[in-house]
């Protein structure tokens, strides 16, 4: 999250644990603003700000006081976010980062600590029989006194009967630890709700139809009916064809009901494609659906967009050639590797530090715009925010939805924010189909309106957005802080708007684990 805090601004890193209870490290970047001390407390949408802990002082690291750290326990899943206090000369301030507290892998003993824990488990089961069979009988002598043999028998049955025990304790704790582990798995571990994508043809139009899993549904409760828009949107759907990469759509389906999601299916080339689906609900949970649609190609001509920001682009053209640029775009950075625009615009990729990117670094992703003369382009907001993109490694197992502002859901951010202002211990929903239903009109109402006043409605939304604006028009440039997680080729698809279209641009980079 990069964000206005008070007179602070801030950027904050997070990485959350894959097992839960753990602990999420936490990063502050105090890049304006005179701090003194900052603290942080991971807050639940189930228990609020009165059930929550006292927070905790972050660390500054050496010689850098504006790069502070700390470890956050996480000790339950679902919905959370990470509170965090800023204090100094210019004043007090605090922000909401949401965090996803969820389990996603199950970690396994090492075989050599395993090997230590179980002979000293044998050892003191073995000293314990010991020491029950001595003190009924041994401890009963005088010194130097002859062992009866009656007293031989009852060490015999005491330590039997001891062993017994202990096995009996012993088998009860495994049945514990199984049962305890399924649940971890079965309860804990997160699995994502399931949709089924397919492809219909109405009339001469195709249409593409995401529907809910119903099992997978039983299985994985999720409160459907209090999905909320993100930037507007219920639904954010990106359509990637693999594995070569050329072919995205950036749709936003329809709610028909609960279950069932439709959109128009843009013109895009036949063969598989990976469908990734952001969703928020209410209580600021955000997940993203995954599936595969094989698509079999459509006509331009047939295609009338479901939604006014729907958009795609087919056979990218990525080049590094010398690129002639006015004098004024000289403030925009260095320029890299640049794509033409459909409109005949160039978008560049500038100040990219090296060729090749490594993982666990934190980067500012930044573009520039220029229109067909080479001077810079001013950018219109497009769903509320300078731009957006979307990240995919080549094998399709890395995904993400950046903003300017970072890779968290301002939707969720919102939620979390009202819930801690809310005084109750225990979060009462409304009714369900109430709240659908007020959802779908709101929506109606925003999508009634036109031009500025639909951007200024989406950019109420999103209060404490770091970029510049002049007026309602954005400056030439849109930058997205981000860590790539793990090593691999990666296309990103930067998506702006100008003059009331949609532009895409799309780029290739290699990163390389930091170890490497």
């Amino acid at each position: 999250m990069q964000k206005q805090a008070g007179n602070y601004q801030v950027l904050v890193s997070i990485n959350p644990p894959d097992v839960v209870p753990g602990t999420a490290r936490v990063t502050v970047y105090v890049e304006r603003g005179r701090v003194g001390n900052v603290e942080a407390r991971a807050v639940y949408f189930n228990a609020g700000d009165e059930a929550s802990p006292s927070p905790d002082r972050l660390i500054a690291a050496a010689g850098q006081p504006n790069n502070l750290s700390g470890d956050i326990w996480l000790m339950d899943i679902g919905s959370a976010s990470i509170e965090i206090f800023l204090n100094g000369p210019d004043g007090k301030a605090k922000l909401i980062v949401p965090v996803m507290s969820v389990a996603t892998a199950q970690r396994t003993m090492p075989v050599g600590t395993g090997a230590l824990l179980a002979g000293l488990g044998v050892l003191l089961v073995v000293m314990l029989i010991t020491i029950i069979g001595v003190s009924v009988t041994q401890a009963k002598l005088n010194p130097g006194q002859a062992i009866p043999a009656a007293y031989r028998i009852r060490q015999r049955l005491s330590m039997a009967l001891t062993a017994l025990v202990l096995l009996g304790i012993l088998t009860a704790g495994r049945f514990w630890w199984e049962s305890r582990e399924k649940r971890y798995q079965s309860i804990n571990l997160y699995r994502q709700l399931d949709v089924n994508s397919t492809v219909k043809t109405v009339g001469v139009k195709p249409q593409l139809l995401i529907e809910v899993d119903t099992a997978s549904l039983a299985r994985n409760n999720r409160p459907l009916s209090f999905i909320v828009p993100d930037h507007g949107k219920l639904m954010h759907t990106f359509l990637v064809r693999f594995p070569q990469l050329d072919a995205f759509a950036h749709l936003h389906p329809i709610r028909h009901d609960t279950l069932h999601y439709q959109t128009a299916l843009p013109p895009l080339p036949p063969g598989q494609y990976r469908l990734y689906t952001d969703v928020v609900y209410q209580n600021g949970f955000a997940e993203t659906l995954t599936d595969t649609v094989t698509l079999r190609g459509s006509e331009l001509q047939s295609y009338i967009a479901s939604d006014r920001d729907d958009s795609w682009l087919v056979d990218p053209n990525t080049t590094k050639q010398p690129l002639r640029l006015d004098g004024s775009m000289a403030s925009c950075g260095k320029p890299g590797a640049y794509v033409r625009l459909s409109d005949g615009s160039t978008m560049i990729w500038t100040d990219k530090p090296t060729d090749v990117l490594e993982t666990d670094q934190l980067y500012q992703l930044q573009f520039a715009v220029a229109d067909a003369e080479g001077r810079p382009a001013p950018l219109e907001p497009y769903l509320g925010m300078s731009g957006h993109a979307a990240l995919v490694r080549e094998d399709g197992q890395v995904y993400m939805h950046l903003h300017p502002v970072g890779t968290y859901s301002m939707a969720a951010e919102t939620s979390l924010v009202r819930r801690i202002a809310d005084t109750a211990r225990t979060y009462q929903y409304p009714n369900a189909q109430f709240f659908r239903d007020s959802i779908d009109r709101a929506l109606k109402s925003l999508n009634d309106l036109t031009g500025d006043e639909y951007n200024q409605r989406l950019g109420a939304t999103m209060p404490g957005m770091v970029h510049e604006k002049d007026g309602n028009r954005h400056l030439n440039m849109v930058a997205f802080p981000y860590q790539f997680p793990s090593a691999g080729r990666y296309r990103i698809w930067v998506q702006v708007k100008r003059n009331g279209r949609v532009l895409t641009g799309a780029f290739e980079t290699q990163v390389r684990a930091a170890w490497q």
